[in-house]
C-alpha cells in the first residue's frame, strides 16, 4: 500500500461553497476569492483532532458545484488557481493533507466539449457523451442539468486521467470519486494505473451506496468506498432501539476489512444531519464512539462536531440546510457553550484514535447485544484490543464485564 498514510488520516469534511457563504444557484459567479477563508479554520481543523481536509466540489460549475463546467479551473466564487496553490502549500506547512472532489459521472451543461457536440453532429465530442433512443443526451438520475459521460469513449478516460493528475501535482493528496457507483468499474480500472504511475501516493476512493463493495473495490482499483452500510446502521440501530442492526453491519463490515479500509461517517453533504436523525440527543455521542472505535478511514461532517442540525429535502434547495455558511473566521463565543461540549467529544473520542492508530484495521467481535444494550471487543492482534459498552436504557446495563448507567457509554482498556 503506498500511501500508507491514510492509517492515520482523519478527515474534517467540508462543502466549501456552502461553508464559505457562496450563492449555489448559479444566479452570482462573479469571482471572489473565498477560499482563502478556509485558512482561517486550520486551527479548529487541527484542535479537533483531525488531519486530512475532504473538500467538497471546488471546480468551475454552473450552480451547487456537481454540475462541472470545468476541471482544469476554480470556481470564480471560490477563487482561483494562486488561491489554490497558496491554500494547498499552507495546508500542508500544518501537516494537513487535502482531498478533492472529482465529479467524472457527469458534467453541467456549460461543459465546452457538450457545447461543441450540441453545435455540430459531427465534432468528435458526440462521443464523450451517450444518447438516449430519442437521440438526446441521457442525464444523471433525471436531473437535466447533468449530462452522463459516455465511459466507453477513450477520449473520455484520457480527460480524467489528465485532469486526476494535474490537480494531484499542484499538491492534491488524493480524490473523491462523486457517483462512482453510476460509472463502470472497469473505466476506474482503465483510468487509475496511469494517475497512480505518477502518483503512487494519491488515496483515491469512490461514492458507492450499495451493492457489493467488495466486488467493486476490486474491479475498479480504487483504494476504498463510501461505507453507507454502516452509516445507515449506526443512526438507524440507535434511533430505533435495535442493535441487532448494528451487529450485523458490523459482521459485514469485517468482511470488508478483509480487503479494503472503508470510508466511514456518520454524516456527510447529502444525508440528513445525526442530530436530527437520532431524535434523543443523549445517545449522539453513541454513534460516535462507534465511529471512532471501528475500523475505518473515519470522516467528520462540519457542522457534527459542534452539534448543528439540518434536514435533507427532496425539493430544489433541499440541501441548503445540511450544506450552512460557518462564520468567516471562529470567534472566542463560537460556537456556544453546547457546541463546545459536542466539540470536546470529538476531542476525546479521535483521541481514542490516535492513541490506538491499529484501530484503522480493527474488527469486532459481540460480546453481549440487546436491542438497547451492547457491548464488542474491537481488536487488531495481540496487545490491541478495546471493549466497547453502548446502553440505550433507562435501566443500568451489566454485561460481558462491563457496568454502565443509563443511557451511559463506556470504552475500556484506554
Amino acid at each position: 500500500m503506498t500511501n500508507s498514510w491514510v492509517e492515520h488520516a482523519i478527515w474534517w469534511h467540508v462543502y466549501p461553497l456552502g461553508f464559505l457563504g457562496a450563492d449555489t444557484t448559479g444566479a452570482d459567479r462573479r469571482l471572489e476569492h473565498r477560499m482563502p477563508r478556509l485558512e482561517r479554520w486550520f486551527d479548529h481543523l487541527t484542535r479537533l483532532g483531525a488531519n486530512g481536509l475532504a473538500l467538497g466540489p471546488i471546480f468551475d460549475s454552473g450552480s451547487h458545484g456537481y454540475d462541472t463546467i470545468d476541471h482544469f479551473a476554480i470556481d470564480p466564487r471560490l477563487g482561483d488557481e494562486a488561491d489554490f496553490a497558496e491554500f494547498i502549500e499552507k495546508a500542508h506547512a500544518r501537516g494537513i493533507r487535502v482531498l478533492l472532489d472529482g465529479v467524472f459521472n457527469h458534467v453541467g451543461r456549460g461543459f465546452a466539449p457538450l457545447k461543441r457536440a450540441e453545435a455540430d453532429a459531427a465534432a468528435p465530442e458526440n462521443a464523450w457523451f451517450r444518447r438516449a433512443a430519442d437521440g438526446s443526451f441521457e442525464n444523471f438520475e433525471g436531473h437535466d442539468a447533468l449530462v452522463a459521460l459516455n465511459h466507453d469513449e477513450p477520449a473520455v478516460a484520457d480527460y480524467v486521467v489528465s485532469v486526476m493528475n494535474h490537480w494531484l501535482a499542484l499538491g492534491a493528496d488524493g480524490w473523491r470519486l462523486d457517483a462512482a457507483y453510476s460509472t463502470p468499474a472497469a473505466f476506474w480500472r482503465s483510468v487509475l494505473p496511469r494517475v497512480r504511475a505518477e502518483h503512487p501516493h494519491a488515496y483515491v476512493f469512490g461514492e458507492v451506496l450499495h451493492g457489493d463493495y467488495v466486488e467493486f473495490v476490486e474491479a475498479s482499483g480504487l483504494d476504498s468506498v463510501t461505507q453507507y452500510e454502516l452509516w445507515k446502521a449506526i443512526w438507524s440501530s440507535i434511533e430505533s432501539g435495535n442493535f441487532f442492526e448494528l451487529d450485523w453491519a458490523l459482521q459485514r463490515h469485517a468482511g470488508f476489512l478483509e480487503t479494503f479500509v472503508p470510508y466511514t461517517f456518520v454524516g456527510n453533504h447529502d444525508v440528513t444531519r445525526l442530530a436530527d436523525q437520532v431524535t434523543d440527543a443523549r445517545h449522539h455521542a453513541h454513534a460516535l464512539v462507534v465511529l471512532m472505535t471501528v475500523g475505518g478511514t473515519p470522516a467528520v461532517y462540519y457542522g457534527d462536531e459542534i452539534g448543528l442540525h439540518g434536514v435533507k429535502e427532496e425539493r430544489a434547495g433541499g440541501d441548503d440546510a445540511i450544506r450552512p455558511a460557518y462564520p468567516v473566521a471562529p470567534t472566542a463565543d463560537w460556537p456556544g457553550e453546547e457546541g463546545r461540549e459536542v466539540f470536546e467529544l470529538h476531542q476525546r473520542l479521535i483521541g481514542v484514535r490516535r492513541r490506538h492508530p491499529w484501530l484503522h484495521r480493527a474488527t469486532t467481535n459481540t460480546l453481549s447485544l440487546s436491542n438497547l444494550g451492547y457491548v464488542y471487543e474491537v481488536s487488531a492482534g495481540p496487545g490491541e484490543r478495546l471493549v466497547v459498552g453502548l446502553n440505550l436504557s433507562d435501566e443500568p446495563l451489566v454485561a460481558a464485564g462491563v457496568t454502565l448507567a443509563p443511557h451511559d457509554w463506556v470504552i475500556v482498556g484506554e
